[in-house]
């Protein structure tokens, strides 16, 4: 099964797909010089295949290659960079997002 993640700029998220299909998305605000993850949900029926993992994985990786700091709002962004402390140093520490 063909796994693809890809930024829906039109939509504001990025969007992992199985076969084709969404299975699961990232919710980002883009700012200036930030993104704001909001909220990322994985299909129910998706769940337990480490997609979540994935699609994140690829966020934050294009949030670093845009030179972009990170605001994870979203709990499961911010426990992501908690277990990968690789990307710690993108976490934007500033108030207000």
């Amino acid at each position: 099964m063909p796994i693809e993640v890809a930024d829906n700029s039109a939509e504001s998220r990025f969007e992992i797909l199985v076969d084709g299909k969404v299975a699961g998305f990232a919710d980002y605000r883009l700012m200036p010089t930030k993104i704001v993850f909001t909220h990322t949900e994985v299909l129910p029926e998706m769940e337990g295949q480490g997609l979540a993992g994935k699609l994140v994985k690829h966020a934050l990786d294009a949030g670093r290659d845009a030179g972009l700091r990170v605001v994870p709002l979203c709990p499961y962004v911010a426990s992501y960079i908690e277990r990968h402390p690789a990307y710690k140093d993108l976490v934007d520490e500033s108030v207000g997002g």
